[in-house]
């Protein structure tokens, strides 16, 4: 659709739509760098350039406003262009979380109705496997790393670099209605088939700058500034990065992308890049700071959010110990996602470290534009009192507005114009929000509910623990009660006891943290706690096992 001619003296009625998100970096920073781990280096200005080279690309595929593209890639460069092109020319990026099973990915992709897919040839197996069951899609391209025709049984119409190479360098992206749909994802809940989540060009322009400022504006900890150098430890499937590929790029700031995450690479990356801002779950960091690597790595200039489950104070102390600035970040998949940042006011920045570390670990205060509530079964605000707990509900204008054709889980998430969160939290007289669990986790313990993700907490100051993870067993007496899975660190191996994390956990109700029926009975030791394809810990697999 060609840009409106517009008459001289008539307004232009501007839309909030990605691509004008690409036009600043390109005017401020256009010999800046983005690097795809040792494999390429470009700048902003080339980036621009394959930008415009995808677009002309695709359309020369038949890609017209309204079809979706499906992706399967690692964190890589071709992401982030997929994330301006593909969008930018009035299509939908549908971003695969290849994690998934096949039976859910190609309920997806037909759900969706994608047309295109673009994909890795390490993921070209889960492909094959469920080609014939996909009723939409009419092109295959390969992302390939080095240009080697895979091993395939599939037909490949074109190779990613090889359609760049032959398309042109200009493309004329249309303006079009800032509430187009921009993107599409699937998140998966504890049952039934995953459910689509999607955002309009104005969410995502509205995210980006408010999360922008929040990020980067106040006198805080671990701000996000047009020097620093960005690499995300959060798949790109995964509600966009959490948007701060769009943040970086408005920025203008170095960006690298790591591809798949392996702690030498990622730690070498931070070395070699002088990386100073990542996100991550929980896990990941574990993983991070677990690796042998870590010892050769200065982490002092990294800063580091943490999203997608709670940061325990203990993860928290050791990456503080190693230098990094790190704090927390709360959203879901159908909140674009960032709601709240765990970042101490101006007043606390002179806080003893432990005070301000209870702080940081914090689901935080609400960013710019978002609203939170703790409401009661009946949809009472409850006082912000720091006690008072109840389903967190929220509103900001990039909040998922419905799931793609699912009228009655819909009706589920929004009520009395509050998305609901499904997520028993409370607010203090701060503003803090502190997420205590799920609604679905939380352990019923004699009529009283007990926070799986306080006792986490708390388990995670033990020296000896890596992990852990609580859920309610059935229990004759008490209904539930809870029970603890815990990753032992190497070198504490054979030396505690279940009654030594026992007798940990009662310090805690000596301090009036966690009361005398909270305690855990149970401890079971494992290798490692299950997680879910986001890095999650997966309580609906735990409590399968030890129910």
């Amino acid at each position: 659709m060609p840009e409106k001619d517009y008459q001289l003296g008539e307004n232009y009625q501007y839309p909030l739509i990605i691509k004008k998100l690409l036009d600043t970096p390109l005017i401020y920073s256009p010999d800046q760098e983005i690097v795809y781990r040792d494999r390429m280096r470009y700048t902003y200005k080339t980036m621009g350039e394959r930008i415009n080279r995808l677009a002309t690309g695709l359309e020369a595929l038949g890609v017209s406003q309204g079809d979706t593209i499906a992706v399967f890639d690692y964190d890589s460069h071709r992401y982030l262009e997929c994330y301006f092109a593909i969008p930018m020319m009035g299509a939908v990026l549908q971003t695969v979380n290849w994690r998934l099973s096949a039976d859910q990915i190609s309920y997806t992709l037909n759900h969706a109705e994608a047309k295109i897919i673009m994909i890795h040839a390490d993921f070209l197996p889960i492909l094959e496997s469920i080609r014939e069951k996909l009723t939409s899609v009419r092109t295959v391209i390969l992302l390939s790393e080095d240009g080697a025709k895979p091993d395939t049984k599939l037909e490949i119409h074109a190779e990613y670099e090889q359609i760049l190479a032959s398309a042109s360098a200009s493309y004329n992206f249309p303006d079009m209605d800032e509430n187009t749909k921009a993107t599409t994802f699937y998140t998966t809940g504890t049952t039934g088939l995953p459910k689509g989540v999607f955002f309009s060009h104005r969410q995502l322009v509205l995210h980006t700058l408010s999360a922008a400022v929040a990020l980067g504006s106040y006198h805080t900890v671990g701000r996000f500034r047009s020097d620093d150098v960005y690499m995300p430890i959060t798949p790109m499937f995964h509600v966009h990065a959490w948007g701060i590929p769009y943040i970086a790029t408005l920025l203008g700031v170095k960006q690298v992308y790591p591809g798949q995450y392996e702690p030498a690479m990622l730690l070498k990356l931070i070395r070699d890049e002088n990386v100073t801002f990542s996100h991550c779950v929980p896990t990941i960091l574990q993983m991070l700071l677990g690796s042998p690597d870590v010892k050769d790595t200065d982490l002092s200039n990294w800063k580091v959010v943490i999203g997608g489950a709670r940061l325990p104070k203990g993860l928290a102390k050791a990456a503080k110990d190693l230098g990094i600035d790190i704090y927390t970040g709360y959203g879901m998949s159908e909140t674009c996602p960032i709601i709240s940042l765990g970042l101490p006011k101006l007043e606390m920045m002179d806080w003893e470290e432990d005070k301000k570390l209870d702080i940081i670990v914090k689901t935080g205060l609400p960013i710019p534009l978002a609203e939170i509530q703790v409401v009661d079964t009946n949809e009472k605000p409850l006082p912000c009192d720091g006690n008072s707990a109840g389903e967190v509900v929220l509103r900001s204008p990039w909040l998922t507005q419905n799931y793609f054709k699912e009228e009655e889980k819909t009706k589920e998430l929004w009520i009395n114009g509050w998305l609901h969160t499904g997520d028993v939290g409370n607010v203090d007289a701060e503003g803090y929000l502190q997420i205590t669990d799920r609604i679905k986790d939380v352990i019923k313990t004699g009529g009283e509910w007990v926070s799986s993700l306080d006792l986490e907490n708390m388990m995670s100051q033990h020296e000896a623990i890596l992990e852990s993870a609580a859920i309610g067993v059935p229990d004759e007496k008490w209904g539930e009660r809870p029970m603890m899975l815990v990753v032992i660190r190497p070198e504490f191996n054979d030396k505690v006891t279940a009654e030594d994390l026992k007798v940990f956990m009662k310090k805690f109700v000596d301090q009036g943290q966690l009361p005398k029926y909270g305690v855990p009975d149970r401890y079971e030791f494992v290798n490692e706690v299950p997680k879910t394809s986001v890095g999650k810990i997966n309580k609906k697999q735990i409590r399968e096992d030890y129910n």
